[in-house]
């Protein structure tokens, strides 16, 4: 005799659901959820949660397989959540949410959740690669390729892609390797895909994204030492460098008529040996020198450093004054600290440009508030101490760690989770865009300040060995921010730098961890 147990609703509809399930081939890490106190729990559990919307279980097969996709990929990172609006319960919830995707031209909505609040509707392409780049940084820039402006562009996104279309196409070929958060990249951008678009059939412009460390060989194979690089190809063979940034797309357009190698470059003629009013020292004039002058003002330099090539002209044309008028009430001077070491460290020299008054041969004060010509001529007639310095941003009492290069990667190897900004000076002047960023950031380590797996940093590149290590990490333009586990390089974040930014990242990371703690605790 065979017994019988009947079969529920629920157990009837649970059925249902798992056998469209598997017919769909839908991952088991989409989120389906049907009641309004389950979607709240999940928004209050998970920090980034991208949820799908249909008017039906089978209306939407496609999205389901594609978001099953996006699931695994971004696991640990984001959520994917389902609700069918087409069923008794999931109706009820979606009117609640006041959510209709049959009014939707596809039969589906999609909306993004960030931190237990909506966050946004999600409008990028509906492809696996956009997905995951906006669940990775849903406050990103979107991806080049899904600019429509773009569309003339080859947009390559593995090595194979890159080999196939060297080897097979009969068309010149101009590639732009770049970065996602490069500056200099997202400014020429518009250019080249402008430039695509005018040389259209003639030539092929392409655009590939070389940061990740799996395109670590193509970069040095082609000589990719920073971001954008341009490289010319011919009939399957590399030929030349394209190094003008400054282009516009007329002259892009005009070079590949003729594509010639970059000029070599005029050696920049040290300011020392140029034509200059402004007296220049060494370790072995310097004493001399101030013997023989009562007032100096002395500007101690770096070659490289970029707020001293600003302020060259300044003091070059007040040294034109001051230097050579007889009655001039002191002169001018300056020593290049990267060669003449000694000097610049009896004066405790850590960054650059720093300018000194010295009299009768004795440094009587540092004077950072002294940068343009007016300022040097007026400041020299009347000689006055400068106001208080206000305190570094080191000196402040604060939960973030000041990191040199002799004790970076240790440091950061005893953290799980750590954000580290990269800062290119240590007092900001008021026009930095450091001024803006620094609060929120001690703010956020501020909240951070009991969890010991967490750790905000801050690397001042101009200080000693610092300016090595900031280029061996990727540091192109100030402020630069880098996320590393347990010490190994991670992402650039590109994401607010505001306090809810920079919070909001690492309650993202954290959420994720413990998501994966309970997920062993489940398996045990």
């Amino acid at each position: 005799m065979t017994s019988w147990t009947p079969t529920t609703h629920t157990d009837t509809h649970s059925l249902g659901l798992v056998s469209l399930l598997q017919a769909a081939k839908v991952s088991q890490l989409i989120e389906r959820v049907s009641d309004h106190k389950d979607f709240k729990k999940l928004l209050r559990t998970r920090t980034n949660v991208l949820v799908l919307y249909t008017k039906s279980a089978t209306s939407t097969e496609p999205q389901l397989k594609l978001l099953s996709d996006v699931a695994q990929a971004v696991k640990g990172q984001g959520t994917i959540a389902w609700v069918n609006c087409g069923d008794s319960e999931g109706r009820k919830l979606c009117k609640k949410l006041k959510v209709d995707p049959s009014s939707k031209k596809h039969g589906y909505d999609i909306s993004h959740f960030k931190d237990g609040t909506f966050h946004t509707e999600y409008t990028r392409p509906a492809t696996f690669k956009s997905m995951v780049a906006f669940l990775k940084d849903p406050t990103g820039a979107p991806l080049w390729e899904e600019n429509p402006d773009a569309k003339d562009v080859f947009h390559i996104e593995t090595e194979k892609e890159f080999r196939k279309l060297v080897k097979r196409e009969e068309r010149p070929i101009l590639m732009m390797f770049y970065a996602p958060w490069c500056g200099v990249c997202k400014r020429m951008q518009p250019i080249f895909q402008q430039a695509a678009t005018e040389t259209k059939g003639k030539y092929v412009l392409a655009g590939m994204n070389v940061h990740p460390a799996e395109f670590d060989g193509l970069k040095q194979e082609y000589k990719v030492k920073g971001y954008p690089t341009f490289c010319y190809f011919e009939k399957g063979k590399f030929l030349h460098h394209y190094e003008n940034y400054g282009a516009t797309a007329k002259d892009i357009a005009e070079w590949l008529k003729n594509p010639q190698p970059p000029q070599p470059k005029t050696p920049e003629v040290p300011w020392s040996e140029s034509d200059s009013a402004v007296f220049h020292l060494t370790d072995d004039t310097f004493d001399s020198f101030m013997e023989r002058h009562s007032s100096v003002l002395l500007m101690f330099y770096a070659p490289w450093c970029g707020h001293c090539k600003k302020m060259k002209p300044e003091f070059d044309e007040a040294a034109e004054i001051l230097n050579k008028d007889p009655d001039s009430p002191g002169v001018l001077a300056a020593l290049d600290a990267t060669v003449h070491k000694s000097v610049g460290e009896r004066f405790k020299i850590s960054g650059f440009p720093t300018i000194k008054f010295f009299e009768k041969g004795e440094e009587k004060y540092t004077l950072p508030h002294i940068r343009t010509k007016d300022k040097i001529v007026e400041w020299l007639q009347n000689p006055q101490a400068p106001p208080p310095p206000e305190q570094s941003w080191e000196e402040k009492q604060s939960s973030v760690i000041h990191l040199g290069a002799e004790e970076f990667r240790e440091a950061l190897k005893k953290k799980k989770h750590s954000l580290v900004i990269t800062s290119f000076v240590i007092f900001f002047p008021p026009f930095s865009p450091m001024d803006n960023t620094i609060p929120h950031f001690t703010t956020a380590a501020d909240i951070f300040k009991e969890d010991r797996k967490i750790a905000y940093a801050a690397v001042d590149c101009t200080k000693g060995q610092n300016g090595e290590l900031c280029k061996q990490e990727g540091v192109e333009g100030y402020p630069t921010f880098n996320y590393y586990n347990y010490g190994k390089f991670g992402d650039k974040y590109s994401g607010d730098r505001g306090e809810a930014g920079f919070t909001g990242f690492m309650r993202s990371l954290r959420g994720q961890d413990q998501e994966k703690a309970g997920k062993r605790k489940e398996e045990l």
